[in-house]
């Protein structure tokens, strides 16, 4: 699979395991100017911003390692945006799903509140 293939496969992956959990989708890839946010979801009365890593088997860093200090900003920001654009006021988690894939299958590790803002 190609790096986008891959990307876009994980993102349906991660939106299918998420309402399957009981999420409820709000958007998927949105944007703010050059921003972009994987999946946005509400559970439980919590706005949730989900950030999809995908790799293939044969790489060897670790997803969540790919959510740097600057992606976290960038998310944040972003994050901001989309709240204030939809007039939200809910508590609000950034989670990151990774999804593997291997040649027959795929795994999938969901990490609740993987970073928090800082003030």
């Amino acid at each position: 699979m190609r790096k986008n293939e891959l990307g876009k496969r994980g993102e349906e992956i991660a939106e299918n395991y998420l309402t399957g959990k009981g999420y409820k989708i709000l958007d998927r890839n949105w944007r703010h100017n050059a921003k972009e946010v994987d999946i946005i979801a509400r559970q439980k009365g919590m706005l949730v911003i989900v950030e999809v890593k995908s790799r293939n088997h044969t790489f060897h860093v670790e997803p969540i390692d790919a959510v740097t200090v600057s992606k976290q900003r960038y998310l944040i920001n972003a994050t901001d945006a989309y709240i204030r654009q939809h007039d939200i006021d809910y508590e609000t988690r950034f989670d990151v799903i990774s999804v593997i894939f291997y040649p027959d299958s795929h795994t999938i590790d969901h990490i609740e509140g993987a970073f928090y803002p800082t003030l």
